[in-house]
């Protein structure tokens, strides 16, 4: 009986990589499609003396001539669509198989080449689907890791031209936990944001980041006659260390960061292995204070705090809080500039 249900278990993966190798394949060459018809168009364009006014007409009279044939997917709009592919995209060999048409619009409506790229390689590195290339460009992803880090930093991370080398390398702040669907005027305990995190495992392992992959909740820890409970325990193969998540509900006091920096003790001194880099501590609270964790915390310190928010910022949200972020940073910096204020 074993035997008769693991041959239909193989048959039956068999069957499903085919069919999503068949969906991916029927995708790319409809991508290959509207960007050889943007080629086209950009070269008859081009050819037109009056070009924004040729163009303008030849894009209105391709729609008239196959619309009727081919349906609304050769409407105006697209074309237009296609011909910005082409100009976005020129070369052909480098269009990714692992991207349907979907994620390629997704790409071209943002403003500039640097996040093009990023969410491109982001995208690609980690099997996004289209709604979750949505979702990330919505929670303005892009932005939030430049808080962390610098621009060139990101960008070749994203292209794995640099691995990550330090926690602020792969920490987001804020994170965005609208797939909870918990409201942000509502009252809530801590075990209710934890409860809500593991049932949308998934997607918030897509916000956490690249690399990690989950361990535990409530890991209990027994220290001579006490017992304490760990939130949630990941670990990241890029960085080779565990990361410790504890959620609070409220904003974060010295106690709190006491409370983590013990749980991070013990995981450097009883779990990490001689090859593992330490363990780092995520504080993720609804508001923090970094000076309380600047001298609360040693320099150097692996202990790091990340607001969470419920909703997705809108850009004006998001540009306000990088700016009260940045002058923040540097009054910190110009406080001590020894200190890492993370």
């Amino acid at each position: 009986m074993n035997l008769e249900k693991s041959i239909i278990t193989d048959i039956q993966s068999i069957i499903s990589k085919a069919r999503e190798s068949a969906i991916r394949a029927v995708d790319h060459e409809r991508v290959v499609m509207y960007w050889q018809i943007g080629k086209r168009i950009f070269e008859e364009d081009q050819a037109g003396e009056e070009r924004a006014k040729y163009g303008s007409q030849l894009l209105k009279f391709l729609s008239d001539e196959l619309q009727p044939k081919y349906g609304t997917g050769f409407s105006r709009r697209n074309l237009e669509w296609f011909r910005q592919f082409y100009r976005t995209f020129p070369i052909a060999s480098a269009l990714r198989t692992q991207l349907s048409w979907t994620h390629y619009k997704l790409l071209l409506s943002l403003s500039s080449q640097e996040k093009l790229g990023f969410y491109l390689e982001e995208a690609v590195k980690n099997n996004w689907t289209a709604r979750q290339l949505e979702r990330q460009i919505g929670s303005q992803l892009y932005e939030r890791m430049l808080l962390s880090t610098d621009k060139e930093k990101v960008l070749s991370v994203a292209k794995n031209e640099q691995q990550p080398d330090k926690p602020q390398d792969i920490i987001r702040d804020p994170m965005i936990l609208e797939f909870l669907g918990l409201k942000p005027e509502a009252a809530y305990y801590e075990k209710d944001l934890e409860n809500a995190l593991i049932t949308h495992l998934q997607e918030f392992m897509l916000e956490l980041g690249n690399g990690f992959s989950f361990v535990a909740r409530q890991k209990r820890i027994h220290l001579d006659g006490d017992d304490f409970f760990v939130d949630l325990i990941f670990y990241n193969r890029l960085l080779q260390c565990f990361v410790i998540i504890e959620l609070k509900t409220h904003k974060i006091t010295h106690q709190d960061i006491g409370q983590l920096q013990m749980y991070v003790n013990y995981y450097d001194r009883v779990e990490k292995l001689e090859y593992e880099t330490s363990t780092v501590g995520i504080l993720l609270c609804l508001e923090k204070n970094d000076t309380v964790v600047k001298f609360t915390l040693p320099e150097n310190s692996n202990i790091f705090a990340s607001k969470y928010q419920l909703y997705l910022p809108s850009a004006e949200q998001l540009a306000s809080e990088i700016e009260k972020e940045i002058s923040k940073q540097k009054a910190l910096g110009q406080e001590d500039p020894s200190v890492d204020t993370h």
